[in-house]
């Protein structure tokens, strides 16, 4: 991943931090993407480097990488940029519990905020929301790294 994509990466976490928080007391929020492996745990762990106001995690919409760690691509990112990370954290799929448990759910894609969509209870639709106007690729899909 080149520099300029950090930062953009970056601008956009803090951009959409800044418009879900305006005006709202919030304590929770999580990232979701497919595997909770790449982009949510580097959604996850940008911004608690970014402030730690908030209590901030992550989780997937699948169980396919359940109990997994970080992806060692997005570790090495980590690393590069000195971002500090939880090298013991695994893969957790999003539960029912969390959709109680958190203020502001964001999906890293249009596809993720469709799935928490179908499995969140009607009174926390309004939780979700997509991280940027345009869907952040899986860097596995493409093997963008």
């Amino acid at each position: 991943m080149q520099e300029r994509g950090t930062q953009t990466f970056t601008c956009r976490v803090y951009l959409l931090f800044s418009y879900v928080t305006k005006g709202v007391s919030m304590k929770k929020i999580v990232f979701v993407c497919l595997g909770n492996i790449c982009r949510s745990p580097m959604a996850e762990f940008v911004m608690k480097d970014m402030t730690s106001q908030f209590h901030i995690e992550s989780r997937a919409t699948s169980n396919w990488e359940h109990g997994n760690p970080i992806y060692p691509g997005t570790q090495k990112i980590f690393q590069k940029h000195k971002i500090s990370y939880d090298q013991d954290k695994s893969s957790q799929q999003m539960s029912q519990t969390d959709f109680e448990a958190f203020d502001i759910i964001i999906g890293m894609d249009s596809n993720n905020v469709r799935d928490l969509q179908k499995i969140a209870p009607a009174h926390a639709q309004n939780k979700i929301f997509q991280f940027a106007e345009k869907s952040v690729p899986d860097p596995l899909v493409y093997w963008r790294f």
